[in-house]
């Protein structure tokens, strides 16, 4: 091969290297179309689905009577728009009962999820800190997260009673090891130049962590806040569904509401709690867009 040919070549990997477009405008707006087209053409797809199996599929294809699934519009009007008359001459709401019950949800949602925060970004500073200390507690923030939630909740609950502060600890246990593990991942990735860079300045350890590691590993943090808020969430209604004490939460009034096969507002504080998870997710989201902005490399992935 001549060397012209080879230059030829080089130079035509170079421009292809160079040359590699980015997103282009027209792309971006397809992919923000496709983004609020998708979730809406799915979310028909699904409420179809629904009527279909209220009607005609669960009695023909599980051999189940139909109020099992009750149609999307009475689940929205029992749950939220329906007023009974009662024997005293007031109307009884269930909004009221359900709204009540999600805030007490989200509270235990909110501390939960605020301890498993605080302890799982000191444990993962103090164990990229002393490696010896990340290999001995490791398997066991493994074994915790492996334990069936629905075969420790009722433990925990006789050891150590049926008030919220045993809620709270359901919601930290399962939402502990997202934060660790990525909060943990972040601080260990990154860059050794950086490192390097620091250590010639003789910069202190303090300095390192909050100037150096938190703000690129920042990324992984929010990623394991987000994945964490759905848990906490998941970890508060399955306490309230095996607890059946203290404060009415939405897993209990969910729980009382399918014991008196009231079908429609089972479905009804069940859609409460998915908002709720849906809602707790999207603030991350956004404090990771205002905490991270444009200065960092996973803001340009879009």
């Amino acid at each position: 091969m001549s060397d012209a040919t080879m230059s030829e070549i080089v130079d035509t990997a170079g421009d292809d290297l160079v040359e590699a477009p980015l997103v282009s405008h027209e792309e971006r707006r397809k992919l923000e179309w496709i983004s609020i087209v998708g979730p809406v053409v799915v979310f028909a797809a699904f409420v179809g689905l629904w009527y279909f199996m209220h009607h005609w599929g669960l009695r023909h294809l599980f051999d189940k009577p139909g109020h099992l699934m009750p149609p999307v519009h009475d689940i929205l009007y029992d749950s939220f728009v329906r007023r009974v008359p009662q024997p005293d001459g007031s109307d009884y709401i269930a909004r009221s009962d359900l709204i009540r019950a999600l805030e007490w949800t989200a509270i235990v949602a909110f501390v939960g999820l605020a301890a498993s925060i605080v302890l799982g970004i000191v444990l993962a500073v103090v164990m990229n800190r002393a490696a010896w200390l990340e290999r001995t507690a490791w398997p066991y923030l493994i074994a915790m997260q492996a334990i069936p939630i629905l075969a420790i909740v009722p433990i925990l609950g006789s050891i150590f009673g049926y008030e919220p502060s045993t809620r709270i600890l359901v919601c930290v246990m399962i939402a502990l090891f997202p934060i660790v593990s990525n909060t943990l991942f972040g601080l260990q990735s990154v860059d050794r130049s950086q490192h390097d860079l620091f250590t010639l300045k003789g910069v202190s350890r303090m300095t390192r962590l909050f100037k150096l590691e938190f703000p690129a590993a920042m990324p992984a943090i929010f990623a394991g806040f987000r994945i964490s808020a759905g848990l906490s969430v998941i970890g508060a209604v399955v306490g309230e569904l095996f607890f059946r004490q203290g404060g009415r939460g939405i897993g209990i009034v969910m729980d009382k509401f399918r014991s008196r096969a009231q079908w429609t507002l089972t479905y009804g504080a069940l859609l409460l709690t998915c908002l709720l998870g849906i809602a707790v997710f999207l603030l991350f989201s956004w404090i990771s867009k205002r905490a991270i902005g444009k200065w960092h490399d996973s803001a340009h992935s879009s």
